[in-house]
């Protein structure tokens, strides 16, 4: 898969990228990242890297990517109506700050279930495999902060 993506036969659906920034021991966002700048960084819209999974219904944009100076990555997450995504564990220690900001949504971890709606926010860890899944019939928007233990060194 790697070679089919380095000769540009095959576009990367983003729980690929999870796997792979997984096993190298990276943040997800290096993968995607142009470049690492220690001054003020705007990233305008129409340039934003927009990831979307391999069915269409899950869109990740790093609004914040990863940075060897912070240990968080801070990401707009959408989710099409009735859908489900789910989501690879991530390195040990890694912690997932969700805030739904319209819609409502269920976040499953292991054998439990949260449900939140527009406003509500949850924190857990996510070195366990988890899902989001949009419980109405509208679009939901979601920010996620992802916290790392520790900088992860390239």
């Amino acid at each position: 898969m790697l070679g089919q993506i380095e000769l540009c036969k095959s576009v990367p659906t983003i729980s690929l990228l999870w796997k792979i920034a997984r096993a190298l021991k990276v943040p997800f966002s290096l993968l995607i990242a142009d470049s690492i700048s220690s001054g003020p960084s705007l990233i305008p819209f129409d340039k934003a890297k927009i990831l979307t999974s391999a069915d269409g219904l899950f869109r990740s944009r790093a609004l914040f990517p990863y940075n060897a100076d912070r240990k968080t990555e801070f990401y707009r997450l959408s989710l099409a109506p009735n859908a489900t995504e789910f989501a690879e564990p991530h390195a040990v220690g890694t912690v997932e700050n969700l805030a739904v900001e319209s819609g409502s949504v269920e976040i499953g971890l292991q054998d439990a279930a949260y449900q939140l709606g527009a406003g509500d926010a949850i924190q857990f860890e996510a070195d366990l495999p988890h899902r989001y899944t949009n419980l109405g019939d509208q679009e939901a928007i979601m920010y996620l902060v992802m916290v790392y233990i520790e900088a992860v060194k390239p």
